[in-house]
């Protein structure tokens, strides 16, 4: 290893809006490094095996991968698409809204009349309510240029949408309590916060998913696989372990990074794929001044999470194409708001799509909100597969019980679950945070504002002139996000809009 070369690109983290980057840029020619401090790349796309059983970090399913939709072209031009092995979700369910009390399992169907369609069935009145949902998600995406891979555009066009409030909205479609908590049941997808989630980020993340549904069979880190491969083939460099500790500032450019070994990284461009606070104070240098470093440090980011992640007895618990969102009977728009007492307020259930055994679902992952102070107590212990360390004995009864508790909570609805397991494995805030590097573990970064839109935007671009930010925190979390935020990064740092054209022109 040359570590006096002195790359074209160097970027610090390998989610997918690092990936991207890197995959995109050297492509276009640039040479790249992308420094990794797991011994995984990936992010969120990151799965891990117990018992011999894939389980995903974060990737559970995908959406907009039908033909000619956002993230298809995006993959196809990256030529990885035709290597995913994709399972489609069932058409008419592909999100099943669970409430307490209530036996009905209301479905979110693929394709904007069909998703009509299949709620009218339960709301045989509400179809104007339906429609206008529907048209505005749909108006709504249309304001966001890049998300339908159109170059041009500028802030004006999207600024007439930030402000609309989830809640707001969706009471003013209709009156009907059901039918609002059905429309926004599967909330846990963005983390929503009454009073404050835009509506611009439910409707980017369902309609990606009403138009086309799809999970990774074997898992999500395929994506992360192919676009390793990609960079490789274009003579790119990956270093995992390779764990950044510093940026350096020197002239008024940032010249490396050094890594917590000491050896410095050389480039003429850096981008940061981690979240913009670890950036800023890993960051000294006189150009970023304290206004701007106050503002982000004090963005709110979103909740974290509870994992349960359970090894199924062989053949006893049938696959299904369609995922599960529960929430209790009332609180819909407060989950993120549970006491210790009346914890979970909801929970999201997801089967892996395994090649082994396409009849009986052989793994379950089981998500529900979690803070970070529920764990602070051993907020100063690390603990990854690289730096194994005990949290101790008090920290594995504190999951256990939050596991019997969330169990007890499911069985509810699917009765029986309890016989089918074989095995669980539990993750925490504390996980996230180890693996991910959110200071809170928080699951989707910086929580976005109506009343405030612009504020939680953040731009690819800082008062450094070669240092750059990409990945979940600048315009939308989750893959499709991370990608367009990567799209974002690498046309700035390109100073036009190409890629755009060659990705939808793919």
């Amino acid at each position: 290893m040359d570590n006096n070369k002195v790359f074209d690109i160097v970027i610090i983290g390998s989610g997918m809006g690092g990936l991207l980057c890197a995959d995109i840029l050297s492509k276009e020619g640039y040479t790249v490094c992308v420094l990794e401090k797991n011994k995984q790349v990936g992010g969120s796309l990151q799965t891990y095996v117990r018992d011999k059983v894939i389980f995903d970090s974060g990737v559970h399913y995908l959406g907009g991968l039908g033909k000619g939709q956002n993230l298809h072209q995006v993959f196809k031009y990256l030529g990885i698409l035709n290597k995913l092995k994709l399972q489609k979700m069932d058409n008419d369910v592909f999100d099943t809204i669970l409430i307490e009390n209530d036996e009905n399992q209301y479905p979110h169907a693929q394709g904007y009349e069909n998703f009509i369609k299949k709620l009218l069935a339960f709301f045989p009145d509400e179809e104007n309510a339906l429609r206008k949902y529907c048209n505005k998600i749909i108006e709504i995406c249309d304001k966001f240029p890049l998300y339908n891979l159109r170059t041009g555009g500028d802030i004006n066009e999207k600024t007439s949408v930030l402000e609309i409030d989830t809640k707001t909205f969706i009471e003013s479609i209709t009156n009907n309590k059901k039918l609002q908590a059905v429309l926004i049941g599967s909330n846990m997808l963005y983390a929503l916060k009454e009073n404050k989630t835009p509506f611009y980020v439910h409707a980017m993340i369902l309609n990606s998913y009403i138009e086309s549904t799809w999970k990774c069979i074997d898992g999500g880190s395929n994506i992360g696989k192919y676009m390793v491969q990609n960079i490789r083939e274009n003579k790119g460099e990956i270093r995992r372990n390779a764990e950044v500790k510093k940026i350096i500032v020197d002239d008024d450019k940032v010249t490396a990074v050094e890594l917590s070994n000491g050896t410095l990284v050389l480039g003429k461009i850096f981008i940061s794929n981690m979240h913009p606070v670890r950036t800023l104070d890993m960051t000294d240098t006189h150009l970023i001044k304290n206004a701007y470093r106050n503002r982000i440090k004090g963005l709110d980011n979103t909740i974290a999470c509870f994992a349960l992640n359970i090894v199924l007895k062989k053949d006893t618990l049938k696959y299904v194409k369609h995922n599960y969102y529960y929430h209790k009977e009332g609180h819909v728009w407060n989950m993120v708001n549970h006491t210790n007492e009346n914890w979970p307020l909801g929970y999201a259930v997801f089967f892996g799509a395994s090649s082994k055994n396409t009849d009986y679902a052989e793994s379950m992952n089981i998500l529900t909100y979690m803070r970070f102070d529920e764990v602070a107590k051993w907020a100063n212990t690390f603990n990854t597969v690289t730096s194994e360390t005990s949290r101790g004995n008090d920290y594995e009864e504190f999951k256990k019980q939050k596991a019997e508790i969330l169990l007890n909570c499911v069985e509810e609805k699917f009765a029986g679950l309890k016989n089918s397991i074989d095995k669980y494995y539990t993750s925490t805030p504390l996980s996230f945070r180890d693996y991910i590097g959110t200071e809170d573990g928080s699951m989707y970064g910086i929580a976005k504002d109506y009343s405030n839109p612009l504020k939680t935007f953040i731009s690819p671009r800082t008062k450094i002139s070669n240092l750059f930010l990409t990945g979940q925190n600048l315009n939308l979390h989750g893959i499709l996000g991370a990608t367009m935020s990567g799209l974002v990064t690498c046309t700035a740092i390109m100073e036009n809009e190409s890629i755009i054209e060659k990705i939808r022109n793919a």
